[in-house]
């Protein structure tokens, strides 16, 4: 399998299937892992890389957790395709440009990546469309216990799993959700919203995770401690506080409607327009206008779209995305033409 085949369709986490996929995008679990017999990857020579990376590549194939074909040295890619894979949050931008060695292993329907030698060893993640994380780390525990029996992790009685950051030692995981909160922005309720959530432990982050910016309002929202919490008391943490912030968003959204329901409309339909019309867009001003029509998605303002849809207008008109589709690299006012075409395209008329 190529990378370029990734391009003509949605992961599962985009399919818009999930619960309560009306806020949220997907849910995330993330497990870092490192070997007993290697150094951290930062104090790996280039032969020690070379060794640790063939042998995490043959345990992982031998467990039959991926085709053959869906195992990919990053290094044999080009930086347009490698951040393709980032757009598909299926690596990290760390990964994306890190050392010789590294690789990524791509389960069906994108639910499980595995990324070897990013910050550690392993960094295996499940990500599944709308509010699941308890299923989502059904399978990611399912999968580590697997690799458990093919590799030796290294372990501490008192500490946990090792890690290379400390934030990440105990059980080295992380639980997230991808949110769509336009209504708590526009309301100006936002920041009151994550000062609550970073009182009780938890980080709030841009669409690509750790040091990137919200963008179209997209959130991750995510645990901030590894240690001293078992595994099913993390994401039973999360899983008790996230319906609260989607009682807070959808109030907010039927306040708006309510209050001033005329601007709301008039915000969604000029988005529609702007998307379905325009010639030339940027990648930000693409964000903004898609968070606009996915809000009208699902307050009834626009009929005939649905969430799937929109998700795919999202993940298709991402730069690198673009790029990949007519197989060479473009200039910012060329990718900017492109979106434009391709929004008059595939946006339905409604």
């Amino acid at each position: 399998m190529q990378i370029e085949r990734l391009s003509d369709r949605l992961g599962e986490w985009l399919s818009g299937t999930g619960p309560d996929c009306d806020v949220v995008i997907s849910s995330r679990v993330r497990l870092a892992r490192n070997l007993e017999r290697f150094n951290f990857p930062a104090r790996l020579s280039g032969e020690e890389r070379e060794e640790c990376a063939g042998h995490i590549r043959e345990k992982v194939l031998a467990a039959n957790l991926v085709e053959k074909e869906a195992y990919f040295a990053l290094e044999d890619y080009s930086a347009l395709q490698r951040h393709f894979l980032v757009e598909r949050h299926l690596i990290s931008r760390e990964h994306e440009d890190g050392e010789p060695g590294r690789s990524v292993a791509i389960g069906d329907q994108e639910v499980l990546s595995l990324m070897v030698l990013e910050e550690d060893h392993m960094r295996l993640q499940v990500l599944k469309s709308g509010f699941q994380p308890e299923e989502t780390w059904r399978i990611a525990t399912g999968v580590d216990d697997l690799l458990e029996g093919q590799l030796e992790y290294a372990f501490s009685p008192q500490l946990g799993y090792l890690t290379s950051c400390p934030t990440n030692v105990g059980t080295g995981l992380r639980c997230s959700v991808m949110l769509h909160l336009p209504a708590l922005v526009l309301t100006r309720h936002i920041t009151k919203c994550f000062q609550a959530m970073a009182k009780i432990g938890l980080n709030v982050r841009g669409l690509y995770g750790e040091g990137t910016e919200a963008s179209g309002d997209f959130y991750q929202i995510s645990n901030q401690s590894a240690l001293g919490k078992s595994e099913e008391c993390i994401v039973r943490d999360l899983a008790a506080v996230v319906p609260e912030v989607l009682k807070y968003e959808r109030n907010a959204r039927k306040t708006l409607l309510s209050r001033d329901r005329g601007r709301i409309e008039d915000r969604v339909w000029r988005a529609y327009a702007m998307l379905k019309f325009a010639r030339i867009l940027s990648s930000d001003e693409a964000m903004t206008l898609l968070s606009a029509m996915r809000l009208g998605v699902h307050t009834g303002i626009l009929e005939g779209l649905d969430t799937e849809t929109v998700n795919e207008l999202f993940i298709f008109s991402q730069p690198a995305h673009l790029q990949v589709r007519v197989g060479r690299d473009l200039s910012p006012q060329e990718r900017d033409v492109m979106r434009a075409d391709f929004f008059r395209e595939r946006l339905p008329s409604l």
